[in-house]
């Protein structure tokens, strides 16, 4: 063959085996497998599940034609995460999904090949999920809801101006949750001590817990209650409790607030579904996960529901309202 001819008929096939490759990934139809706290049946719930199928269509990924989700809720029982995660794996899919720290440790004890991405988990370096944050190292990454001690210390801030009478603050979270438990004892406690303000313990693993914790209230009398990682399944039973006791609510998730609770603030979460959607996205394109850094939590929002501010007899200040992202009315 002649050289020249040769050379072009080797350079066609260098150009041709990507593209090549590239159609044919482009025929393929991905399965990614959805570790989720409660099926979104709620307006809030769709808002994240809508934000994280938009995150997937920006970078050509539909649900229905490129894409299967196999979808597992715990419904606040995370028990359950271990066999839905053996189910999923059996399945084979290419990528699992998880929206808790629970799930996030079932998943990276289950598989060490299937990438894993963890959407607003908190601090997954300190519960050993990643070797750190800019180099995760294994098969998980994703995007972190971490909030430190000064988006606490807003929390409280924020929480005092409302309620000016605030001397002893219930907060309810789960032992059981890593990350609840760290923030808890690292974040929150040293908060309320230096605004002086005590915090009532309530401990709350599961539905069964929920009881007992509305006795400590009623029995401690704090002056408001703080939603700390407890599952959005259980806000039906704490809000009305809530409501009766006439507590202020406050939580880190926007979706309180939108069920009936006073005001959250925190991470804006339908932004973080968002990224762990562009997360999912390069892994599907080819990206390893432990190349990927976690991504930390960029946009914050306080929202505040008017409504039940009116129905506790309460006057949100001009300053906390002029702060807030969204009011609800």
């Amino acid at each position: 063959m002649h050289r020249r001819a040769f050379i072009g008929t080797v350079a066609c096939g260098l150009l041709a085996a990507p593209l090549a490759a590239e159609a044919q990934q482009a025929g393929k139809v991905y399965r990614i497998g959805w570790l989720g706290i409660t099926a979104p049946t709620s307006a809030p719930l769709q808002r994240l599940s809508e934000s994280f199928l938009q995150g997937l269509r920006d970078h050509g990924f539909a649900e229905g034609q490129n894409v299967i989700i196999e979808r597992r809720y715990s419904e606040g029982r995370e028990d359950r995460h271990t066999a839905f995660v053996a189910e999923l794996v059996q399945m084979k899919v290419d990528l699992i999904v998880t929206g808790t720290s629970a799930a996030a440790h079932a998943a990276k004890q289950a598989t060490s090949t299937i990438p894993i991405v963890m959407v607003a988990v908190a601090n997954p370096e300190g519960q050993g999920l990643v070797v750190s944050l800019a180099r995760p190292g294994g098969n998980l990454t994703g995007i972190s809801n971490q909030v430190g001690g000064e988006a606490s210390g807003k929390v409280f801030q924020v929480l005092k101006e409302t309620v000016p009478k605030l001397s002893k603050l219930g907060i309810i979270w789960n032992p059981d949750n890593q990350a609840s438990a760290m923030s808890f004892r690292e974040i929150e406690v040293p908060a309320a001590n230096a605004l002086r303000v005590a915090l009532v313990s309530l401990e709350v693993r599961g539905p069964g817990d929920l009881d007992h914790a509305f006795t400590t209230i009623a029995s401690a009398r704090p002056d408001a209650l703080w939603v700390h990682l407890v599952a959005f399944s259980f806000r039906v039973r704490l809000l009305e409790f809530a409501a009766k006791n006439r507590l202020p609510t406050i939580a880190q998730a926007s979706f309180w607030p939108a069920a009936g609770g006073l005001m959250s603030y925190g991470p804006d979460p339908a932004d973080l579904y968002r990224r762990g959607a562009a997360q999912v996205a390069k892994i599907l394109k080819g990206a390893k996960p432990a190349d990927l850094p976690v991504e930390q939590p960029t946009k914050f929002e306080l929202v505040i529901n008017l409504k039940t501010a009116k129905a506790l007899g309460l006057t949100i200040p001009p300053s906390v309202l002029a702060r807030a992202d969204q009011v609800i009315e």
